[in-house]
């Protein structure tokens, strides 16, 4: 239906839009097709269709409850099998760690050090966050660092009231001219100490790879990063590279790729019209992590690895190898068994009394449901029915307990063809003015950590496109500031959201020491983020 829309009133809307020949160049440079303009425009003027929740995903329902005797049976299942696997870590990585010094951003903005004291700063306006960094001041990894900088700078530094001396190591942390924290990425800053060094997530990261993302001592692990920070990331490779693989005896190739410009959305007012420049260009903002369904899809990788680059502990911790290696694990005696229907079919094999057996394999373990007619297809079309159902992307996904975390979560999901499914849900695709929905979504008793182990091969060894198995009907209107100015824009369907729609689920509850996000930089004062002494 939406197919008939856009045909319909989207090269309509393209012309009042008033495009020249000079955009459409741009938009041809960018590398955008003229359809995703459309579609995008689209969604700008009516909105994204609101998911429609069917259910949480519970325990039992949707998501499994193993045992720790099964995480350990699973993680040596996978170990016995990976040695002819080519394993690989991706890690989303792109963007700055705007958001995790916000609090100390808006200090520094509403605070006169010259008439107020912080004190009276934190307690008028309520700064928790505020109060809980400077108590803790010292136990962040980039402390002393800091401290010996103030102190270079500022030779009078130790005789400063305590009021100054929190007042500039704030604004030395975010100053452009010293350390500018706030506007680099998350993966080149200082996260854990330790007796010799001090450790970036994108070390840890490298440690994670000996552990559980190797095969035969070789391991791979891919950054997606901004191309301005590239270099950055580079050089802090380039440092300790080998002394990773001397300690967890693997090789690991670095890699890394861009976020695509033809994945980006066009921008507009709150007029509806193209946002501009201020030489008349057009703005376009990338498109969101959905846009990294184009990266993940350029790897010829048996089984792939994804997690946050903020969501590090300090490295040797055996315990979140297990969980990791487990959901390897799942993915690999569930892909053996759909390989095994799959071959069958191939081959004409398969026999008529085994339907029912495949019928209740897809419903008990691959948590999909034939449709309602297929009891009524003929043998041959009940065969080719199951086979569409069968040879897709699988991907297991850990889920951790709901802890008030902002975030999507584990959801049975209704689609406009009245198919279920599990599917990771944000709570922005869901309408809250329903009260019906708001319910299920306030019932959710999980939360999704960004913990999954994907499996992007068919039963015949070759590639899936990726691109194939995206609901491109679903994705986020958002706004935004751009030089004080509110400009809305389409994101794509999230990479493990929309992105992955149509691909084999499975939820899997792990526990909570797998997911140590540093959303804040006050997160980094939790004990998985600090060595003990």
């Amino acid at each position: 239906m939406i197919n008939t829309l856009k045909n319909q009133e989207l090269g309509k809307k393209e012309e009042e839009m008033g495009f020249s020949i000079v955009d459409n160049e741009q938009i041809t440079a960018h590398g955008i097709a003229i359809d995703s303009i459309k579609k995008q425009l689209y969604f700008l003027e009516n909105g994204v269709a609101k998911t429609q929740l069917v259910a949480p995903a519970t325990l039992g329902d949707g998501i499994l409850n193993l045992t720790e005797n099964d995480f350990y049976n699973c993680a040596l299942y996978f170990d016995a099998n990976k040695s002819p696997l080519k394993l690989l870590k991706f890690v989303p990585a792109s963007g700055a760690a705007t958001r995790m010094f916000k609090f100390l951003n808006t200090f520094l903005k509403e605070f006169d050090i010259e008439k107020d004291t912080i004190n009276a700063y934190i307690n008028r306006n309520k700064a928790n966050d505020l109060a809980i960094f400077i108590v803790g001041m010292d136990k962040f990894p980039f402390f002393d660092e800091v401290y010996a900088k103030l102190k270079e700078v500022y030779p009078d530094f130790d005789s400063l009231t305590r009021d100054y001396k929190n007042y500039y190591f704030i604004k030395m942390l975010l100053s452009p001219d010293y350390f500018d924290y706030a506007n680099k990425p998350k993966g080149i800053l200082p996260f854990h100490v330790y007796l010799n060094n001090i450790a970036t997530p994108i070390e840890e990261h490298l440690y994670e790879c000996g552990y559980y993302s190797s095969a035969n001592g070789v391991s791979n692990l891919h950054f997606t990063v901004s191309e301005g920070h590239l270099a950055q990331f580079e050089s802090i490779i380039a440092k300790v590279k080998h002394l990773v693989e001397k300690e967890t005896k693997t090789a690991v190739t670095v890699g890394y790729s861009f976020q695509k410009k033809s994945t980006d959305s066009i921008a507009l007012d709150t007029m509806g019209n193209p946002y501009r420049n201020p030489d008349g260009s057009l703005v376009f903002r990338p498109g969101g992590h959905g846009a990294l369904i184009e990266n993940l899809n350029q790897f010829d990788a048996d089984i792939i690895f994804i997690k946050n680059i903020d969501n590090v502990i300090l490295h040797n911790n055996e315990n979140v190898a297990l969980y990791k290696k487990a959901l390897a694990g799942v993915v690999l005696e569930v892909q053996q068994k759909v390989f095994e229907y799959l071959n069958q079919i191939e081959n004409g094999t398969l026999l008529e009394t085994q339907i029912s057996e495949v019928v209740l394999f897809v419903k008990q373990k691959l948590n999909k449901k034939m449709e309602e007619e297929f009891s009524s297809f003929s043998v041959e079309n009940k065969i080719k029915a199951l086979k569409k159902v069968l040879n897709r992307p699988i991907r297991v996904c850990g889920m951790v307990k709901n802890e008030g975390e902002p975030g999507g979560g584990p959801f049975w999901v209704q689609n406009e063809n009245k198919e279920v499914s599990l599917q990771i849900v944000e709570s922005n695709q869901v309408d809250l003015d329903n009260p019906e929905q708001a319910k299920i979504l306030k019932e959710s008793t999980h939360f999704n950590p960004v913990d999954l182990v994907c499996g992007i091969k068919n039963f015949k060894g070759e590639k899936f496109d990726l691109t194939q198995y995206v609901d491109h009907n679903s994705g986020f209107v958002v706004e935004k500031n751009i030089s004080g100015t509110t400009i809305k824009a389409y994101e794509l369907p999230g990479l493990w959201n929309g992105a992955m729609a149509e691909w084999l689920t499975i939820f899997v509850q792990v526990p909570l020491i797998t997911f140590n996000p540093v959303k804040t930089v006050n997160d980094l004062l939790k004990p998985a983020h600090q060595r003990e002494k």
